[in-house]
């Protein structure tokens, strides 16, 4: 029998279907719980907004959620950010060999997110600096373009320095994010998306969370799945497979938790 903080948590997620999802695990593990388990509560309540007095009153008093609320946010926004970042970083440039050894310490659960970085920490195992680089100008580069365009423009038009560009600047431009750094690639290329919502998550710039969702509505949502489940069938991929099922599953897990917070 579940008890009526897990209860409430269902009711606010739309389900356990969708509490699972938003959470990154199995809809039966969820389905097996009594009562929400201590590791999951400030995941719980970040999602569903549900406070954790509400979910674990015996482990939560009535007043710590004005006090410490904001910090569980923080801390789910620092590993969202971090997500982000990781991203970005292995689809702005091929890896070198210090971040391939980093990548390949990744650690995971039993969730799908858990699962992928689990395969991109082995895939970073298996694979050095030089045959990354290979791959990545073949995916990315090549002798005239390479087998994928990861930009918002042509994933949504088919031509480049389309709408979607044009969108992507005018967002900066409102958020007062300025471009740093010697890079010319136009501003609605993945990775340049993807350190934005870093930034975003981090708090690095003034904007709230309906900022972070409306940037993710506009100019991830729309396509940067599909780019990533892309990675994860290319016949030119090995590494790169890893990193697309990691950004699929992240996207979807983002896309989940933005339509639960509205």
């Amino acid at each position: 029998m579940r008890d009526a903080g897990l209860e409430q948590a269902i009711r606010a997620a739309g389900g356990v279907a969708s509490l699972a999802r938003a959470i990154g695990i199995a809809q039966p593990s969820v389905s097996g719980w009594s009562r929400i388990p201590a590791e999951r509560v400030l995941a719980v309540e970040t999602l569903t907004r549900v406070h954790r007095f509400i979910l674990r009153p015996d482990l939560y008093g009535p007043s710590e959620g004005k006090v410490s609320a904001k910090s569980a946010v923080d801390e789910v926004d620092q590993l969202r950010a971090a997500e982000y970042g990781l991203l970005s970083l292995l689809l702005g440039k091929a890896p070198d060999s210090e971040t391939l050894l980093r990548v390949a310490m990744l650690k995971g659960d039993a969730s799908d997110l858990g699962m992928a970085h689990v395969e991109l920490g082995a895939a970073a195992a298996a694979i050095d600096d030089r045959a990354v680089s290979r791959e990545f100008f073949d995916l990315f580069i090549g002798l005239g373009r390479g087998e994928l365009l990861p930009y918002a423009s042509y994933y949504l038009t088919g031509f480049l320095h389309e709408r979607p560009l044009a969108r992507a600047r005018e967002d900066l431009d409102r958020l007062g994010i300025e471009r740093a750094g010697a890079s010319r690639e136009p501003e609605d290329h993945i990775a340049i998306l993807l350190e934005v919502m870093a930034g975003l998550a981090r708090g690095d710039f003034e904007a709230d969370f309906g900022e972070q969702a409306r940037f993710f509505e506009r100019h991830l949502k729309p396509w940067a799945s599909r780019l990533f489940a892309d990675l994860e069938i290319s016949q030119s991929a090995t590494f790169y497979r890893a990193v697309g099922r990691v950004g699929r599953v992240f996207m979807e897990l983002e896309s989940e938790a933005f339509t639960l917070s509205e």
